[in-house]
């Protein structure tokens, strides 16, 4: 019987039917970008001081300016209002309806208080916040001794990725792309519409956490989706845009973002468009490569016939073999000990799970160290978002000639070299951090688009989807703890957690090395084959296309 790669080449590799789909999945690898890295806008934290009711009232009796009032009540350390833990946290712990408090210094002026020995205390009655928008940072308060629960509530949907990662995928394997898919969709809406209404910080990040466990899942069927439609000559193309319309939903998160500054209408307008996405369920099929694997094959002869018409094409005598469904075929259920029964597999999987792990290290660390130093937040993040475009440039142009392995250890290498650097440049050079920041952007990018790539080659088809969730699910952990890793790492050494994203990065282009080259060979469809991936690797010479069919299933 033929492979369903040598079906596609009768039926179109990349047709009408084709350019359908993956326009429909690149939609929704956009909208998951707000998701993913959301909390960029979502928790923004202003400058802010203390709130004060009795110092309120003496400015607005003495007419003090907005400096003025900075000047006279805040206590400064360091010498820099905007970033000082002192004017952000502590206040004057006095009592600003003294007679003896004069409008031209106050607190210099105080019989109560000597100059320089005037007590501090957290602030008591709120803070004020120098912004025009509202955060969930501004509205439930995390600052100060609150800080962590901003970290809690990114972590959280990381956390929700991880968990989700763990039966979804296998989900999408045991009962389809598709149910996974409209599932997933249905429950990122409905949770999303709760997180921009929830009343309490508990309950948002709560909501929020079921958002997190759905939500990759939707991403991820797209991907497979996507990869299983498409013939070996453009899986490798369309798997790299694919992961580029999640770039421009960067771009549109950011222009969003600085139209709309309210927190909840924010969270409401990207959380919308997933409710459209349910209308696939007449647009979008389950995935042929799918259905035979599970026998299935009455099924997959009638989706490839619509193929067919669509791409104007004509059916092909290899569909004679799928018209009804064969006794003798044993249905491969797919089993988490698959991923570690086989020695080259089980590689494979260890290798995969530490890179998804350096990847949202390094990723989100990247993008949290830029908050940090930025100072408009919406330009930086518009830009070191378009430095992700090379990334995919450079794989389109590389995989076909180099193959796979190279670059992306080369990009690792140079993520983690440019992080090390970066880590001893002084301030003063701030043009060559930012460029070297931009080299590091752009070298994990790549590693991040490669991984997606390579990971959904190096399995067979029955726990492909099992494949890439269980071993990207060590992106989602790495998620959680990423912002725990950056704030408290920065507060020994500002640099620190460059040094990590360092390290991280070299090991994992190491480590990449030790994978087969999965340049011009076929999906693999049963354990076997993946096993062989090396030998036939080796064996592969001549230049070739993506995905070349090397093997020819016999009857």
């Amino acid at each position: 019987m033929a492979s369903f790669d040598d079906i596609l080449d009768h039926v179109g590799q990349f047709g009408l039917f084709q350019k359908q789909i993956f326009l429909l999945m690149c939609m929704i690898s956009a909208v998951f970008s707000p998701i993913y890295v959301g909390i960029v806008f979502l928790g923004f934290v202003p400058s802010h001081r203390c709130f004060n009711p009795d110092l309120a009232n003496l400015s607005s009796k003495c007419g003090w300016s907005l400096e003025e009032e900075l000047n006279f009540t805040v206590p400064i350390l360091d010498g820099n209002i905007d970033s000082s833990h002192a004017s952000q946290c502590l206040q004057y712990d006095m009592d600003w309806n003294m007679t003896s408090s004069s409008c031209l210094s106050p607190v210099h002026n105080s019989t109560m208080y000597g100059l320089n020995r005037i007590p501090v205390s957290n602030c008591k009655d709120g803070w004020i916040y120098n912004t025009t928008g509202a955060s969930i940072v501004t509205e439930f308060n995390l600052v100060c001794a609150d800080s962590w629960k901003l970290d809690l509530f990114q972590s959280c949907v990381n956390l929700g990725f991880f968990l989700g990662s763990l039966f979804i995928g296998y989900f999408a394997d045991r009962f389809g792309r598709k149910p996974c898919l409209l599932i997933s969709l249905f429950i990122t809406a409905v949770f999303g519409v709760l997180v921009a209404f929830a009343p309490t910080y508990p309950l948002v990040v709560t909501f929020r956490f079921i958002q997190g466990l759905v939500s990759k899942g939707s991403w991820l069927s797209g991907y497979i989706l996507v990869a299983e439609f498409v013939g070996m000559d453009h899986r490798r193309t369309v798997g790299i845009v694919y992961q580029v319309a999640f770039t421009v939903g960067l771009l549109v998160l950011s222009g969003v973002a600085y139209g709309i500054t309210n927190w909840r209408w924010l969270q409401l307008a990207v959380t919308l468009p997933n409710f459209l996405f349910l209308a696939y369920y007449w647009c979008v099929p389950e995935s042929p490569r799918w259905l035979i694997s599970q026998t299935r094959k009455a099924e997959a002869r009638e989706i490839i016939q619509g193929i067919a018409k669509k791409n104007g094409k004509t059916m092909p005598e290899a569909l004679e073999n799928l018209t009804v469904d064969e006794e003798g075929d044993e249905k491969q259920i797919p089993s988490f000990m698959d991923l570690i029964r086989t020695p080259q597999i089980r590689k494979h999987t260890f290798i995969l799970m530490f890179i998804w792990f350096t990847c949202a290290v390094i990723y989100q660390g990247l993008i949290m160290h830029m908050g940090t130093t930025g100072e408009n937040i919406y330009f930086d993040f518009f830009v070191s978002a378009m430095v992700e475009f090379p990334a995919a440039l450079i794989i389109i142009v590389t995989v076909d000639r180099i193959g796979r392995r190279y670059p992306w250890a080369v990009g690792c290498i140079v993520t983690g070299i440019s992080c090390l650097i970066t880590a001893f440049i002084p301030n003063e050079l701030n043009w060559l951090k930012v460029t070297l920041g931009c080299v590091s952007r752009m070298g994990i990018t790549l590693s991040y688009e490669m991984i997606c790539l390579v990971n959904a080659e190096l399995y067979p088809t029955f726990i492909r989807n099992l494949g890439i969730m269980v071993c990207s699910s060590m992106c989602d952990l790495g998620g959680t703890i990423t912002p725990f890793l950056v704030y408290r790492l920065a507060d020994v050494w500002k640099e620190l957690p460059l040094i990590v994203f360092a390290v991280l990065g070299t090991l994992s282009g190491i480590l990449v090395l030790l994978l087969p080259e999965t340049k011009g060979l076929s999906l693999p469809e049963t354990i076997e084959e993946a096993e062989g991936m090396h030998k036939q690797a080796k064996a592969y010479k001549k230049p070739v296309t993506y995905l070349e069919v090397c093997t020819t299933h016999q009857d």
